[in-house]
């Protein structure tokens, strides 16, 4: 068996890494810092790294990562995942396509559905995703599913207000009436 791989980083002391451990907020670092601590004190690998929930390899693999890039080496990475499918310029336009509402000649609708611009993303972008993802855009740029009353292109309004003038329901107040009976 060979000798177990030193740690060759003497930044910090075993007292100091456990202090420092307690600044950190990531939680799998603090466990890697304590390990590396124990091992400082001469506490058998086995040991450092049975007692921070890893096994002896990964403690060797932090190790080698300490002694590389020190304290913060031993960070939690993550990987970048998935690039979006609209960019920022892109998610900006849908922004305003969705605002100025559609075009019923253009569109075919009166107004925006998450299909519809599903089916309107595709078109102008040529990227096809599913009509949750775009519901998931929308609350990400601050839209909400709520939605105006329609407004009818032919309407007057002028026949609305003589409405309200000689209608029975809007010309005379409501009263209060007598209070119900309490149960």
């Amino acid at each position: 068996m060979s000798a177990p791989l030193g740690i060759t980083r003497r930044d910090y002391t075993s007292g100091e890494l456990r202090a420092l451990s307690g600044r950190c907020s990531d939680g799998a670092q603090v466990r890697r810092i304590l390990a590396l601590a124990l091992v400082l004190e001469g506490r058998p690998r086995t040991e450092a790294a049975e007692l921070n929930g890893m096994d002896r390899q990964t403690l060797r693999d932090w190790v080698h990562r300490y002694n590389a890039l020190g304290v913060e080496g031993l960070k939690s990475r993550h990987a970048p995942g998935r690039p979006p499918a609209l960019s920022g310029l892109q998610r900006a336009e849908l922004l305003k396509i969705v605002l100025a509402g559609p075009d019923p000649e253009i569109d075919g609708v009166v107004r925006w559905r998450c299909v519809d611009l599903q089916a309107a993303v595709e078109r102008r972008f040529g990227v096809k995703v599913h009509g949750h993802t775009v519901a998931r855009w929308l609350h990400e740029l601050g839209l909400t599913r709520l939605q105006p009353r329609p407004y009818h292109p032919k309407k007057d309004p002028q026949a609305e207000t003589d409405f309200k003038k000689t209608s029975p329901a809007w010309s005379k107040p409501r009263s209060a009436g007598p209070p119900s009976p309490a149960r």
